[in-house]
């Protein structure tokens, strides 16, 4: 079968091209701003990729065309596909049919955190030898692509609340069914289609409605917009996590190291394992609770998973550095929402104590562009010694009132270029340099690091 797949470049359509790639199908597709990982990804696995959506592209006459959520009607491939009569679908809803139908899919939701979590669920199925499927919103180091068909039983499965498609407006993660759920924390986010938290609970309700009285769900014991989903009703058995055995939670992190970097993991009252290794933050110390626990659903014991955690080599564009110039280091995190903001800074800050972090921010999502999260910015950015805010005339709001927030440690640019260069006189050695955007930002790190070079910090390490 050959599958046409429009908005082929996002994580989750590019997932879905490798799997059909894998169980046999003719895989092509279009997209716009085709930039790595997911370009590499597709190029790699011998996928052809158009450039742009005209309704040329569709002339192959695919047998079904899968369409993903960036499309919208007025784009000229989809006018072209309803006026041909050419089959459609959702990417969720095809995954669900042709893949997710025959196995235990173990999904993780939340509005923080899925992508890691959902590679550490993964990658300890797999340390496990279970040889899981996956679907993730990006790409653990330790399989090196976001996506596979694994063997069955198990699937694992990175769960987004961000709408399906342009005819059916519900979230993704209703397609999914899952046995085993993790719900890692819910907050106001996606301001574009959710006019309200109360608005991303009812899907959150929705996906919980779906579990079978025999499966689990895995979830954040302290989380209150959570706790108030979970009391719209639930028929699942539930297991709690938190750092702390205050809130009353199942699963404990207990002794934990001030960067996150070491903890013991408690059952209940007992000590079930001990974890080290190379992640840093509080919240990913959340994120590895909640996967022991999901895991230990499938079969996983306690131990065995700590063990696989010890191994685990994170995700890129999670904390990634992307190079080191004379003593400066230059890291890359897709976080983009403040809370995310706030714990990757201050798991940074735990790391390096008081060396100089300069944070760099690129509000792109859409939630950000509208400036729904404009007053909390300057709060998550509290424990960066400076901060840069890109400012493109497109930004959709005055950034004056975060700047002010920021005192002098605030600082404005909206080019990339110019930013880069700015940056290169200003950092010294010794400065960690943390970008964070969910795009690629203008390609602003290899910039960064180019512009070191030139500026005489020395050579890239």
């Amino acid at each position: 079968m050959h599958l046409h797949i429009l908005g082929i470049c996002g994580t989750f359509m590019g997932g879905i091209a490798a799997i059909a790639k894998a169980a046999g199908h003719r895989v092509t597709g279009s997209d716009r701003n085709v930039y790595p990982p997911m370009s590499t990804q597709l190029a790699a696995l011998g996928i052809e990729v158009v450039e742009g959506f005209e309704p040329e592209q569709l002339d192959s006459q695919p047998d079904v065309v899968v369409v993903g959520n960036v499309m919208s009607r007025g784009h000229p491939v989809i006018e072209s596909l309803l006026e041909r009569d050419i089959p459609f679908v959702s990417g969720p809803e095809w995954l669900a049919r042709e893949v997710l139908r025959e196995r235990w899919v173990l999904a993780v939701a939340g509005t923080h955190g899925k992508t890691t979590t959902t590679s550490m669920l993964a990658w300890i199925l797999e340390f496990a030898g279970l040889s899981p499927g996956f679907l993730i919103g990006g790409v653990p180091e330790d399989f090196g692509v976001s996506a596979r068909l694994g063997e069955r039983p198990f699937f694992v499965i990175e769960a987004d609340e961000y709408d399906t498609a342009f005819f059916d407006k519900r979230a993704k993660f209703v397609h999914y069914r899952p046995r085993t759920l993790i719900l890692n924390n819910l907050e106001y986010d996606h301001a574009d289609i959710y006019p309200d938290v109360a608005a991303i609970q009812k899907q959150f309700h929705h996906l919980v409605r779906t579990v079978p009285g025999s499966g689990l769900i895995v979830h954040h014991a302290s989380e209150p917009h959570l706790l108030e989903t979970l009391q719209m009703g639930c028929w699942t058995p539930r297991e709690s996590f938190a750092r702390s055995g205050a809130s009353g939670a199942f699963w404990k992190a207990r002794h934990l190291t001030a960067d996150g970097s070491a903890f013991e993991v408690y059952c209940g009252d007992v000590l079930a394992g001990e974890v080290s290794w190379s992640l840093i933050g509080g919240h990913n110390v959340d994120n590895a609770l909640a996967a022991i626990a999901a895991a230990r659903h499938a079969g996983v014991p306690p131990d065995v998973s700590c063990a696989a955690l010890k191994e685990f080599r994170g995700i890129k564009r999670r904390m990634e550095l992307r190079g080191e110039v004379g003593g400066v280091r230059v890291y890359d995190d897709f976080a983009h929402h403040p809370t995310a903001i706030t714990t990757t800074v201050e798991g940074l800050r735990a790391r390096v104590g008081s060396g100089r972090i300069v944070a760099i921010l690129e509000p792109r999502s859409n939630t950000m562009r509208m400036g729904v999260h404009r007053d909390a910015i300057a709060p998550s950015l509290a424990a960066a010694d400076e901060v840069w805010l890109h400012t493109p005339p497109a930004l959709g709001w005055d950034p004056s009132p975060v700047l002010a927030g920021l005192g002098g440690r605030g600082h404005h640019c909206d080019d990339v270029d110019v930013l880069a260069r700015q940056l290169a006189q200003r950092l010294r050695p010794g400065d960690h340099a943390l970008i964070m955007s969910n795009g690629g930002f203008g390609g602003l790190h290899g910039k960064l690091l180019a512009a070191l070079g030139e500026a005489g910090h020395g050579t890239q390490g």
